[in-house]
């Protein structure tokens, strides 16, 4: 019989309200039990991550999905100290994100992301890059548990 897996929580470092919207709403769209956290820059994320302030009580995600694009502090300065940093490194970061530029590719793996995924700009085609996300993250791969 297999069991389903217990729900890991979810980070979104994501500035744009339409596309936290949409994310939200995929999430309703495919029933994923993920609890959904939202930060909406690195400086707010970083403060998630180290539950510092109002986020003392925050949980440790299992999975991070980063904007590159972000006011204060950019996706690619977060992902680099995410990291770097041995109490963060091994959350898995998917890059979630409009680029398609090489060099932004190539950056977030060289800082170590652990996928790059290119947002569509079209909902339903959004919805099921969300639905392959969880599907991969939270149903197939073995994550640490911390």
């Amino acid at each position: 019989m297999t069991q389903v897996p217990a729900p890991i929580d979810i980070l979104l470092v994501e500035d744009d309200p339409g596309d936290v919207l949409m994310t939200r709403e995929a999430f309703a769209h495919h029933k994923i039990r993920n609890p959904l956290h939202v930060a909406e820059d690195g400086v707010e994320a970083l403060r998630f991550l180290h539950r510092e302030g109002p986020f003392r009580e925050s949980p440790r995600p299992g999975l991070i999905l980063l904007d590159l694009n972000l006011p204060r502090k950019d996706g690619r300065e977060l992902l680099g100290e995410i990291k770097q940093d041995p109490a963060l490194r091994t959350i898995p970061v998917v890059v979630l994100t409009t680029s398609e530029a090489e060099e932004d590719i190539l950056r977030s793996y060289e800082l170590h992301a652990n996928a790059y995924v290119t947002k569509p700009v079209d909902f339903e085609k959004f919805v099921e890059v969300v639905r392959k996300i969880d599907d991969f993250w939270v149903t197939v791969v073995q994550l640490p548990h911390r």
